[in-house]
């Protein structure tokens, strides 16, 4: 071994300095560390729900490690609004690059041997891609948690954000979300009193 020294968990710490939702109001802010935790948190549950009750045979371990990672890359980008992400295909296009540019360099800051193991937790695989549904899902789960959150703290400016995203997670053919939806989901709006 050498005296080389290497960056990347330094860097992956500044997670929690890139904050969420920069183009809203907050009651809270929200970082991209936090964000992480909660969406590998549902996409575990997600695949256990996919393996309990619809006959699945995903690694949940997986997916959640997956999910740890999924927005690595903004500690480079930063939060992009998703109206300005997805505004047309050439925007979407460039910032796909973009995200992929990032990822590069963070795995950069690894030592080589060890870059593999992390580059399939960055870039996707075919082998993965049914843990990367389930992580898609669960990031538009968290995200409507955000809003029943901050709606719930008396913030209007989610309103139109949580109707949004409920037709992009009513839009999800995977039956463990709809599961998720109904039988995890209403505890979101209750009191911590009201938990029980």
């Amino acid at each position: 071994m050498d005296d080389k020294s290497f960056h990347f968990f330094a860097f992956l710490s500044r997670m929690k300095y890139i904050n969420r939702w920069g183009l809203m109001r907050n009651t809270y802010t929200e970082n991209i560390q936090e964000h992480s935790l909660q969406v590998a948190i549902i996409a575990h549950g997600l695949a256990v729900i996919r393996n309990t009750y619809f006959n699945g045979e995903v690694n949940p371990e997986r997916v959640a490690i997956l999910a740890m990672f999924h927005d690595c890359n903004e500690i480079i980008t930063g939060d992009m609004p998703t109206p300005i992400k997805y505004y047309n295909p050439q925007i979407s296009k460039i910032y796909k690059d973009i995200e992929d540019i990032s990822k590069e360099k963070i795995i950069s800051m690894l030592p080589e041997e060890m870059a593999d193991e992390y580059y399939s937790l960055f870039f996707k695989n075919p082998d993965d891609m049914n843990c990367w549904k389930l992580v898609k899902a669960a990031d538009r789960i968290s995200a409507y948690i955000k809003c029943i959150e901050e709606l719930k703290a008396g913030n209007n400016e989610f309103k139109k954000a949580r109707e949004t995203i409920l037709q992009t997670i009513t839009e999800i053919d995977l039956p463990e979300v709809k599961y998720f939806m109904e039988k995890f989901i209403p505890s979101f709006n209750l009191s911590l009193d009201e938990i029980d």
